[in-house]
């Protein structure tokens, strides 16, 4: 038997074979799957960042998987399981850290990827089905001298997951996080037996992004592009994490603005892959600035004492050097330092002016800093020894004015009580990923940055 932990009411094997066939009616047999193998994939996310997490894996199984090929077939599955009175939860990629894709009620995993359609690129809008990729949106806008006005450190993520899971990435210096200006419509899809895509624009849309499709599953998304730029990567490295943190605040007012600029200790190059851009044993600063400011950028870095390594041209420098920021350092160092590290997501200006306080906050404290929308932001590693002792820093860092978002738990935390009041409405029977949308505020003074 598998438990509704929003309702608290079992799922009967009855109802969960009597759903398995009616998908296989509407969706063919090759869309939908009940093996062990399928649903254990189905199941996990990125959450293995997060040791806190990893202690408490699994946290759910899927019973059965489906994978609807268009938004209106996403519909057609969440009709399907509300009349089943099945679980439902949404995934994408599952590329994010935080547990928001694992089925802890079990029941049904909607796999949207392969909803990936790019249905229009217009002025200044793209629109797209819930699975297809930002880096497919970003292809697909360049082609029309266009860009995406920001996508997440890891360009493979859908754009569904992105907008329910996600929060910022690269872009974000100029356009804050995607819970802003950036989406223009949804396409969205109730947990009713009746279940349709309901079409809401503007202001409206927005109660849908960041709840982790817990007050309505996304199917389909138009998002706003901006006109296309000439993109540089810029590597550059210091003897000293200060010379680089002194330009943190430079760089991101650059004009035009950067789309990303990040800076790390000489541990993250010396757990990275070779590059000559990224030299061993100094700090590294790597940048996507337009080809307007590269010259500026250069005489920044000089006049603080370091070097710039390289200038690239390319989109796929672009790509690289997003995949070193946000949350991919941390990835980096558990790869080279198994079993050791953990983070928490920090922000504000004591992250450069008083770097040697909130380095100390964690033993073998090291910063990941990056610029978001005019404030630093970033990822402070530690050392990893207990839940609790990495609890027990946010008390500290509070005291030196940093903001930070606990990654170390999936509950929905970016407005909670909108979500709430809205799931009432749209998911009456609590069937949409369930344990995500819980009473009680987390541990976090709003500083989400991934």
């Amino acid at each position: 038997m598998t438990t509704n932990s929003a309702t608290a009411v079992p799922v009967a094997p009855t109802a969960l074979a009597a759903l398995e066939a009616d998908l296989r009616a509407a969706l063919g047999d090759r869309a939908v799957s009940v093996e062990l193998a399928a649903r254990e994939r189905a199941s996990l996310d990125g959450s293995r960042l997060s040791p806190v997490i990893s202690e408490q894996l699994p946290l759910g199984l899927a019973d059965l998987v489906a994978l609807p090929s268009t938004a209106e077939e996403i519909a057609v599955v969440v009709g399907l399981a509300v009349r089943h009175g099945v679980p439902i939860t949404p995934r994408g990629k599952g590329t994010g850290n935080y547990g928001q894709a694992i089925p802890m009620a079990g029941g049904l995993v909607l796999d949207t990827t392969r909803a990936r359609a790019i249905v229009d690129v217009g002025d200044g809008v793209i629109t797209a089905e819930a699975g297809a990729t930002m880096v497919a949106l970003e292809q697909a806008a360049a082609k029309t001298g266009q860009q995406i006005l920001m996508y997440p450190s890891t360009a493979q993520s859908t754009i569904g997951g992105f907008l329910s899971g996600g929060s910022g990435g690269t872009g974000s210096i100029k356009h804050g996080s995607n819970s802003g200006g950036f989406v223009a419509a949804l396409d969205v899809v109730h947990a009713t037996p009746d279940a349709r895509l309901e079409h809401v624009e503007g202001a409206e849309a927005q109660p849908y992004v960041h709840n982790y499709g817990t007050a309505g599953i996304i199917a389909r998304a138009t998002v706003r592009l901006e006109p296309l730029q000439d993109w540089r990567g810029f590597f550059a490295s210091f003897d000293t994490f200060e010379q680089a943190l002194s330009l943190i605040r430079p760089f991101a007012a650059l004009e035009p603005t950067p789309r990303l600029v990040s800076a790390d200790l000489p541990t993250l190059a010396d757990a990275l892959p070779d590059d000559p851009g990224i030299p061993p044993g100094r700090v590294s600063l790597r940048g996507i600035l337009d080809v307007a400011t590269v010259d500026e950028a250069t005489r920044l870095v000089e006049a603080a004492g370091g070097r710039v390594e390289d200038v690239r041209e390319g989109a796929q420098t672009s790509m690289k050097i997003s995949m070193m920021s946000y949350n991919h350092p941390i990835e980096w160092l558990q790869k080279a330092y198994p079993d050791t590290y953990f983070h928490v997501e920090v922000s504000g200006d004591a992250l450069v002016d008083r770097i040697d306080e909130v380095h100390a906050v964690y033993p073998g404290g090291m910063l990941h800093i990056e610029s978001q929308h005019g404030r630093p932001i970033g990822m402070l590693a530690g050392v990893y020894e207990s839940a609790e002792a990495v609890y027990a820093g946010f008390e500290k860092l509070t005291a030196l004015g940093v903001g930070f978002h606990n990654p170390h738990q999936w509950f929905v935390d970016f407005e909670p009580e909108r979500t709430a009041a809205l799931a009432a409405t749209t998911d009456p029977d609590g069937l949409l990923n369930p344990g995500k949308l819980v009473a009680g505020a987390p541990l976090s003074t709003g500083a989400k940055v991934s």
